[in-house]
């Protein structure tokens, strides 16, 4: 059978592998997308999995025709961020104060999901394969081949691999990835609050554990809880009512009296560093790339950052072969220093909230950081970027 030939197949159809697909065709190239199952149409339910987007992924997302798919009565904007240590350490992040309308947008996965499936199908620039799975992956010295169970056969110059922290892809490509539990797991779940939050994301820090507030449309909020495994599993098997009621205490009654109005689950806490993202014929993107502490909610953004890198880069070399690794390193590198920077300073400030001997020094930053507009406004426009 002849092999259905393209400048670039995307495995995994996710947030991060769906928006990359967009991106390369709206670039003109020739692009596939390999996914195992379509994604689960949203109910009118809340899904607990909920992420908070930057403005300029927002504007990225806009560009693909994505976002104006989303119902707007389901995304919030966040205003300001209240952030406390386990002392006197406060700072406010203020979206006014910093001279810009909003500091982030809080969706659902499952929503944005949907979304940028229907640009795909719709669209028609892309070829999709779903369901579809991979039998075997043969690189000849120029290009991948790449088998389906279904006995067809898709030639790439390139294969990016979005298919997840587990990526089948980086193992097939030889490239190493260095896995560090943190022994804590994240514990979510959605309430419905007594008090408005008025488009407040509110953190704590305390006994080496991180919980956060993330605002939902209507009375309703997101909760993160980052707490040791043993403890996550506690939390999750408490009875709603308790739930709630642990939950509201943990947070100083900052929403008043709380209600579950989703499950709590857990996921373990992990630092991923590839070695590289690229290898001859291959690139990483999103998790498949790298994987971040969630304190700062920079996971998905990090994602979208590839994205929009990785786009730029094959539309400059649309002439070149996109598997030279000579083309891919120009997104290793650009890619390189925001990634490191934010595993830095997610890991750091992890282990700086897990000493309690360092208590007077996070607190006392927190302190002379809210006594600074200029650091503030500067903080805002670094996690906005």
């Amino acid at each position: 059978m002849n092999a259905e030939r393209y400048q670039a197949v995307v495995v995994g159809a996710g947030l991060v592998g769906a928006a990359t697909a967009l991106a390369l065709s709206r670039q003109g190239l020739r692009v596939a997308l390999v996914e195992r199952a379509e994604p689960v149409a949203p109910t009118a339910e809340w899904d607990a999995r909920i992420y908070a987007l930057t403005p300029a992924n927002q504007r990225l997302l806009a560009s693909l025709g994505a976002w104006a798919r989303m119902d707007a009565s389901r995304v919030q904007p966040v205003y300001r961020m209240d952030v406390a240590g386990d002392g006197n350490g406060h700072v406010r992040l203020d979206a006014y104060a910093s001279g810009t309308a909003q500091l982030a947008f809080i969706f659902e996965s499952g929503r944005l999901q949907q979304a940028l499936w229907e640009a795909l199908i719709e669209g028609g620039e892309v070829a999709v394969h779903c369901p579809a799975a991979i039998s075997t992956l043969e690189r000849d010295g120029v290009d991948t081949h790449i088998r389906l169970d279904d006995g067809r056969t898709l030639a790439a110059q390139l294969v990016i691999g979005a298919d997840g922290a587990h990526s089948r892809i980086r193992d097939w490509a030889g490239l190493t990835a260095t896995v560090s539990p943190y022994g804590q797991s994240g514990t979510v779940t959605n309430f419905e609050c007594e008090k408005p939050h008025r488009g407040t994301a509110f953190q704590w820090f305390f006994d080496s554990d991180i919980l956060a507030f993330l605002p939902l449309p209507g009375n309703r909020m997101s909760m993160v809880w980052s707490t040791q495994t043993a403890h996550a599993n506690e939390l999750v098997a408490l009875p709603a009512d308790a739930l709630a009621e642990q939950v509201r205490q943990a947070g100083h009654d900052a929403l008043g009296a709380l209600r579950v109005v989703t499950p709590a689950a857990a996921f373990p806490l992990r630092l991923i560093r590839v070695e590289a993202p690229v290898a001859p014929g291959v690139a990483l993107v999103g998790d498949a790339a790298h994987g971040v502490h969630p304190l700062a909610g920079q996971g998905v953004n990090l994602g979208f950052g590839d994205v929009e890198v990785l786009a730029g880069v094959l539309a400059a070399h649309r002439r070149a072969h996109l598997g030279d690794l000579r083309v891919l390193q120009a997104y290793a590198r650009a890619r390189a220093e925001p990634v490191a920077r934010m595993q830095a300073v997610t890991h750091g400030l992890h282990h700086l909230f897990a000493d309690v001997r360092a208590g007077w020094l996070r607190n006392a930053g927190m302190s002379v950081v809210d006594r600074l507009p200029p650091l503030k406004a500067a903080l805002v426009r670094e996690a906005m970027s």
